[in-house]
C-alpha cells in the first residue's frame, strides 16, 4: 500500500544504510558512513562483489580451512586462486599469524575470515585477531572478514569484528554480514558490506551492472529487523545453545570426536 516496488540506488536505501551503521556503532564499535554502506541481494552476493573488486587474473586468495565450500567457486570465478591455509586441533581449528604470514606471497590479494565459522563453529578472539591484523597490514592485503555468524555465540564467547581494531586495518578490511542468520531471513535475500569509501564505489559500480538493487520491500523489512530485532536474537540464540548442548552430549556418548562450536550452528565431527 505505501508503493515500496519502485527501484532504489543500487547501493542500497538510505534507511536501512542508517540502520546499517547504528547497528555498526552499537554493536561492532564501528564507525561507518552510508557512502561505506552496500546492501545486495544476500551475504553471498556482497562476497562476490566484494572479490570481484580486489581480486585480479591470477591473484591469490587465503582460505582458512574448514571453510564453507562457496569462498573457492567465487575466487575461481573472479579469475583468482584460492590457497588453502590447513588448521589443526593444536591451533583449535583457527589460523595463527604466524601461518597466515607463511602463506603470503606476492601474488596475495587478500584473506577470507570467518568467524563465527562454517562449518568449524570456532570464533577468533580479539588477541587473535590483533596479531593477524599486524600481519595484514604490515603486507597490505585485504581482509573480507565474513561476520555473518556474529549473532549466535555459544558459551561466553564473544564476536569482534577485525575492522573495529585501528584505523590501518579498517581501512583494509570489508566486513560482510546480513539478516540471514541473526533474524532467521534467508529467503529475504538482503546481505551488506561496509568498507573504505574508494573500494565501496567499485564494489558498487559491480554490483549496478550484475544485480542492480536488492528487493526494496525486502529492505523496508530489515530496517525493522535491525531496530528491533534484539529481544528475537537473544531467545533464538539460546534455542541453539540448548540444540547444541544436546548434539555434543550425544556425540560424547558415542565416544566422536569433534570441534566444541563456539559460535554459527555446526557441530563439526571427525569421521
Amino acid at each position: 500500500d505505501k508503493g515500496f516496488t519502485r527501484y532504489t540506488p543500487s547501493s542500497g536505501m538510505p534507511e536501512l544504510k542508517k540502520a546499517i551503521c547504528e547497528k555498526f556503532k552499537r554493536d561492532n564499535d564501528l564507525e561507518y558512513s552510508p557512502k561505506n554502506i552496500i546492501i545486495s541481494t544476500g551475504a553471498k552476493a556482497s562476497l562476490y562483489h566484494a572479490l570481484f573488486a580486489v581480486v585480479d587474473e591470477g591473484d591469490e586468495v587465503i582460505i582458512p580451512c574448514p571453510c564453507w565450500l562457496t569462498y573457492n567457486e567465487q575466487v575461481k570465478l573472479c579469475g583468482g586462486k584460492s590457497v588453502f591455509l590447513q588448521t589443526s586441533k593444536e591451533t583449535n581449528y583457527k589460523i595463527t599469524a604466524k601461518s597466515l604470514e607463511d602463506a603470503i606471497t606476492s601474488k596475495t590479494a587478500c584473506l577470507i575470515l570467518n568467524s563465527p565459522s562454517n562449518p568449524s563453529g570456532v570464533v577468533y578472539s580479539k588477541e587473535e585477531l590483533e596479531e593477524i591484523a599486524e600481519v595484514i597490514v604490515k603486507h597490505n592485503i585485504y581482509v573480507i572478514s565474513d561476520e555473518i555468524y556474529e549473532k549466535l555465540v555459544y558459551d561466553g564467547a564473544k564476536h569482534v569484528s577485525i575492522a573495529s581494531l585501528g584505523k590501518e586495518i579498517k581501512k583494509l578490511t570489508i566486513v560482510i554480514n546480513g539478516v540471514s542468520k541473526a533474524y532467521a531471513m534467508t529467503g529475504w535475500r538482503i546481505g551488506y558490506l561496509a568498507c573504505d569509501e574508494e573500494i565501496a564505489r567499485v564494489i558498487n559500480n559491480v554490483q549496478s551492472h550484475t544485480t542492480s538493487n536488492a528487493n526494496s520491500i525486502a529492505q523496508y523489512a530489515s530496517v525493522e529487523a535491525l531496530n528491533k530485532g534484539d529481544e528475537f536474537i537473544s531467545e533464538m540464540t539460546a534455542i541453539f545453545q540448548d540444540r547444541k548442548n544436546f548434539i555434543t552430549a550425544q556425540l560424547d556418548e558415542h565416544g566422536l570426536e569433534y570441534i566444541n562450536p563456539q559460535g554459527a550452528f555446526y557441530v563439526f565431527v571427525n569421521i
